[in-house]
């Protein structure tokens, strides 16, 4: 399973790449973010064009990938900045329409591997269409952005409710590459990450963004334990990927069963806890 770690900061990527991090991803992504995630526990990165450089500088063995800003007026600065950087891959976020890629995919002109993080109500309308493109080189299902399209409580509920394995089976149809959003440390995050590794081996998925829960490990740690304990979740990750694959049908099925209960319950107590917001607010006098 190849592995995906946000930072733009050179040390840190050169701790992630020690420890054995496939990627290293910068983060131009910005115009709509906050606007789209409002009210939502993320992140928005705050990295800049000249990171891409400053990390090119530092990584030697790990693929550094680039996120761009959705298309706009600029996009082809971006994409002429990134590739003269030494960018090995180029993401671009919220394409909803096969014109989008193909005009990005030009742009790139071959300079570096294109990816499409499909997370769109146009993309998943479009699928076939968008990724069966000359040029499309991998995918990748971001499920936060795609939860929100789809007005749905849980980001976890487009793995459990099916969509995805709808997804997965046309991309794997055309041969592609692709990744399914990010996972937390084993043993972290509200759904178990365990359970989610398992259903990206059933489902095909190679590849999964590193979740901010991975950063904090440079907060927690003392500094000279900060690579030990990088190395040790990766091991960790990649040993449950590993038992994954050899699970066999029946135990994965399984595994898919105590995700959906999980995400069920999940859902169920955030709509109740909404509902009763919304019941309370119904009862303040104007």
């Amino acid at each position: 399973m190849d592995t995906i770690f946000i930072t733009n900061d050179p040390w840190r990527a050169q701790v992630a790449e020690q420890a054995g991090v496939d990627r290293v991803l910068v983060d131009l992504e910005i115009l709509g973010k906050i606007e789209r995630q409002r009210d939502h526990d993320t992140l928005v990165s705050g990295h800049d064009l000249s990171d891409v450089s400053l990390l090119r500088g530092v990584l030697r063995r790990a693929r550094l990938m680039v996120r761009l800003n959705p298309m706009h007026d600029s996009t082809l600065h971006e994409v002429q900045a990134c590739t003269t950087a030494g960018a090995d891959i180029l993401m671009l976020p919220m394409a909803s329409h096969p014109a989008e890629v193909k005009q990005f995919v030009q742009m790139v002109g071959g300079r570096s591997k294109t990816c499409l993080l499909l997370e769109t109500g146009g993309a998943l309308a479009r699928l076939d269409d968008m990724i069966g493109l000359p040029g499309v080189d991998e995918v990748h299902i971001g499920l936060n952005d795609l939860h929100l399209a789809l007005k749905l409580e849980f980001m976890f509920e487009i793995l459990s409710g099916g969509l995805i394995e709808y997804m997965a089976q046309i991309i794997r149809g055309r041969g592609l590459k692709f990744g399914i959003g990010g996972i937390a440390r084993l043993g972290q995050g509200l759904v178990s990450p365990e359970v989610i590794l398992s259903e990206h081996i059933r489902l095909g998925s190679s590849q999964v963004i590193l979740s901010r829960d991975y950063n904090r490990i440079f907060d927690d740690c003392d500094e000279d334990l900060i690579g030990t304990q990088f190395r040790r979740e990766i091991e960790k990750l990649q040993s449950c990927v590993e038992r994954a694959r050899v699970l066999g049908a029946q135990l994965q099925a399984a595994n898919s069963q105590k995700l959906k209960y999980a995400v069920e319950e999940i859902v169920g107590l955030r709509t109740a806890a909404r509902k009763q917001l919304s019941s309370a607010e119904a009862k303040i006098p104007a």
